[in-house]
């Protein structure tokens, strides 16, 4: 493999990783796939492209050929590559769980708006508001405070002047 090929590659790599955390899936998938091709299929940098394939693919909504991806990359030499294939493996063979409607939001469809529709004109003023809140102290019942002598100022008061004893006996 000639250095110019692993250049091309690892930058087909880095540019399918920006296409995946854009949300670029389809362009993310072209992109490592032919940095993938573009690499030994058992070396270090093969296996992450093809783990970054996988997740790109599960996010394109090719979940078949993820699945399959992944089958083939348990049996990866390197072993990084190859645990990390069984655990997505895991993931993307879950059953898929039904999330009830009140629980999603739906967006709705803003390319049907007029081009007028869609402008937004701000206000030049702001509305401030010109109430203020007042802030009251809290009011403290001082029979529930516990006030009984515990000894510690006296123990406190009795280690400062052994202290300042001790030092004015050093200083003779």
């Amino acid at each position: 493999m000639s250095t110019e090929n692993l250049e091309i590659a690892r930058s087909l790599y880095q540019t399918g990783k920006l296409n995946i955390e854009n949300g670029q899936y389809r362009q993310a998938v072209e992109n490592l796939q032919q940095a993938s091709a573009l690499l030994s299929r058992n070396s270090r940098l093969g296996g992450e492209v093809e783990i970054w394939l996988v997740t790109a693919y599960e996010a394109a909504g090719r979940n078949q050929e993820a699945i399959d991806l992944c089958q083939e990359l348990q049996r990866h030499p390197f072993p990084e590559t190859s645990k990390q294939a069984k655990r997505l493996l895991y993931i993307l063979k879950a059953p898929k769980l039904q999330r009830p409607s009140e629980w999603m939001t739906e967006i709705p469809d803003l390319g049907t708006l007029s081009d007028n529709d869609q402008k937004i004109r701000a206000t030049g003023n702001p509305i401030k508001s010109t109430r203020q809140v007042a802030i009251e102290p809290e009011i403290i019942d001082l029979n529930q405070v516990n006030t009984k002598d515990n000894r510690f100022i006296w123990v406190a008061l009795v280690v400062i002047v052994l202290t300042l004893s001790y030092l004015a006996w050093l200083s003779v």
